[in-house]
C-alpha cells in the first residue's frame, strides 16, 4: 500500500474506533486550553487536568496570570514539572496576549505562534479544539510515533511530520485526525509494548520500528 492508501484506511478505522475523538485536556475557554497545552509539555494530560481544576479558579484570564506573583505561580505549577520555565512561558504569553490581542486568543496560526512558548503543535491544539479550525495537524510524541510506525512519514521533526500528514489527510479531517491518533498512541500504539493484537490498524500497519 502507498502512504496515501494507508492514510485513507487509517482514517476510516480511526472514525470507527474513536468516534467524536477529543483532546483530553480540560478547559472552558480558548485561553484555558492555551495555558493547559503549555503545561502539558513533558507532563501527562491527567496530571495537568488535576492542576488546572484549581488553577483556573484561582487565576481567571490572562490578566490574572500576567499579574500573578511569580513565586506563588511557580508553586502552583510545580506538579507539572519544569515549573520555572512553564511559569515564565505562561506569564510571558499572557502579557503578550494582553498587549497585542487585547487578551483574546487569536484565531490564526500565524498570530498564535508569535506568543512566547507557543509553537505549531500548541497553536494547532487550540485552533483545532477550541475553534474547530483545521489549521494543521496536531503532532505530539504520540502522533509522531504512530505516523512513523504506519509508514505515513519518515521524518523526525514535528513540523516536517505535520507537512507529510497534511498532504495525506484531507483538510476537513485534520481536527479529527490529530486527537484520534493521540488517543490511539496513548492507549494502543504505546511507546513500549504496543497492543498490536488489539489494534484496529493491525492488518494495514507495517509496524516500522516495532521490535
Amino acid at each position: 500500500m502507498t502512504a496515501a492508501q494507508t492514510a485513507k484506511t487509517v482514517l476510516s478505522r480511526l472514525h470507527e474506533a474513536y468516534p467524536g475523538a477529543r483532546y483530553e485536556l480540560n478547559w472552558t475557554t480558548p485561553f484555558e486550553l492555551l495555558v493547559a497545552t503549555i503545561l502539558a509539555a513533558q507532563c501527562t494530560d491527567e496530571r495537568v487536568n488535576r492542576v488546572t481544576a484549581t488553577l483556573f479558579k484561582k487565576y481567571q484570564g490572562p490578566k490574572a496570570f500576567a499579574e500573578a506573583d511569580t513565586a506563588t505561580l511557580e508553586e502552583d505549577l510545580k506538579p507539572t514539572g519544569f515549573f520555572k520555565q512553564k511559569t515564565k512561558s505562561v506569564q510571558a504569553m499572557s502579557r503578550e496576549l494582553l498587549a497585542s490581542f487585547g487578551g483574546e486568543v487569536p484565531k490564526t496560526i500565524e498570530e498564535l505562534i508569535t506568543l512566547p512558548g507557543v509553537a505549531r503543535k500548541t497553536a494547532n491544539v487550540v485552533l483545532n479544539t477550541a475553534f474547530g479550525i483545521p489549521s494543521g495537524v496536531i503532532v505530539d510524541t504520540h502522533v509522531a510515533r504512530v505516523s512513523q510506525r504506519l509508514g505515513l512519514t519518515k521524518k523526525e521533526k514535528p513540523d516536517d511530520i505535520e507537512k507529510d500528514l497534511m498532504k495525506l489527510v484531507p483538510q476537513g479531517e485534520w481536527t479529527f485526525f490529530g486527537p484520534a491518533v493521540v488517543l490511539h498512541g496513548r492507549y494502543t500504539c504505546t511507546a513500549r509494548k504496543p497492543k498490536c493484537d488489539a489494534c484496529p490498524l493491525n492488518d494495514t500497519c507495517p509496524k516500522i520500528g516495532v521490535e
